[in-house]
């Protein structure tokens, strides 16, 4: 038998923190749930940042401290489906969810969009007779408010993708065979059998670089590559100026790179001429998916 996994948070941690919190009564959470949900957030965290060590305590009460506790509380109340509390979320945040579906999606999307998002939060679908809600998925890293606009954002991309997925493998058919030959080619004509290693590396610094960002700074770039909205737009959905945004993604752009770049050379061992041959198969043929490497789950 595996043995089981230490528990980093006790009781008198989440105890404290649902004092922090200012939780209602009538919300019926107990510290034993409300430490559940802290262990999840705790795990997620430090499976994060790669650690191959369980966090001491001293790490633990750092990040614990860092969390937004009354926001955890009420995902978790709702999670749990006490009405109070949903009666609380549905009157705090109904309007700017709609608000911010019909700045991503459009009007006459928008408000289909934020309804769908409800029934995910209430937990419509059952795994194993197990009602499962999308508030299970937030671990208080950033701002509930936050954290819901990425995921509408990222509803609208992934329904975005879907409708355009036949209209990709049409692409396609124009395609001879000496051009679809000539994406998996370099320069002297000859297949490369590095390609798909260096491309495989290098979605993966890519993407753990991506997973290390703070929320608000990963939403702020998946508003600009994946939904490719304007600094504009972006500015006025994060309620900051569009020169801010852009400061903003210029410096996660560049810390995105030292990261992937440090990960290349020290983990992977690459020269600077086998760094250049990653970049240059990644402009000619980029097949990540910075949609869900860019996703909110938080």
């Amino acid at each position: 038998m595996a043995p089981s996994q230490p528990q980093f948070v006790t009781i008198t941690m989440a105890e404290r923190l649902l004092f922090v919190a200012a939780v209602p009564s009538d919300w019926g959470l107990t510290a034993e749930q409300f430490q559940t949900v802290l262990e999840r957030s705790v795990a997620k965290r430090f499976s994060c940042a790669g650690s191959k060590s369980f966090p001491d305590s001293q790490a633990v009460e750092k990040y614990l401290s860092t969390l937004h506790a009354s926001d955890l509380a009420l995902a978790c109340a709702c999670s749990a489906g006490n009405n109070a509390a949903w009666e609380y979320f549905v009157a705090t945040y109904r309007s700017q969810l709609h608000s911010a579906a019909c700045a991503i999606a459009g009007e006459s999307s928008g408000h289909e969009l934020a309804d769908s998002l409800y029934g995910e939060l209430f937990g419509l679908r059952e795994s194993q007779g197990i009602r499962r809600s999308l508030f299970d998925y937030f671990h208080g890293r950033s701002k509930l408010g936050t954290w819901l606009h990425a995921i509408l954002a990222q509803r609208h991309v992934d329904e975005f993708r879907r409708t355009r997925k036949t209209d990709s493998l049409d692409d396609t058919e124009g395609d001879d065979a000496d051009g679809i030959a000539h994406k998996l080619t370099d320069r002297s004509g000859s297949p490369d059998p590095e390609r798909h290693r260096y491309l495989a590396m290098m979605q993966a610094a890519v993407e753990k670089a991506l997973e290390a960002l703070e929320p608000r700074d990963r939403l702020r770039m998946a508003y600009y590559y994946v939904e490719e909205l304007t600094l504009l737009e972006i500015g006025k959905l994060l309620g900051e100026h569009e020169a801010t945004a852009s400061r903003k993604i210029e410096r996660t752009r560049q810390e995105v790179r030292r990261i992937v770049e440090t990960a290349l050379r020290d983990e992977k061992k690459l020269s600077d001429a086998q760094l250049r041959q990653c970049y240059q198969y990644a402009r000619e043929e980029w097949p990540f998916d910075l949609t869900r490497a860019l996703s909110a789950e938080d």
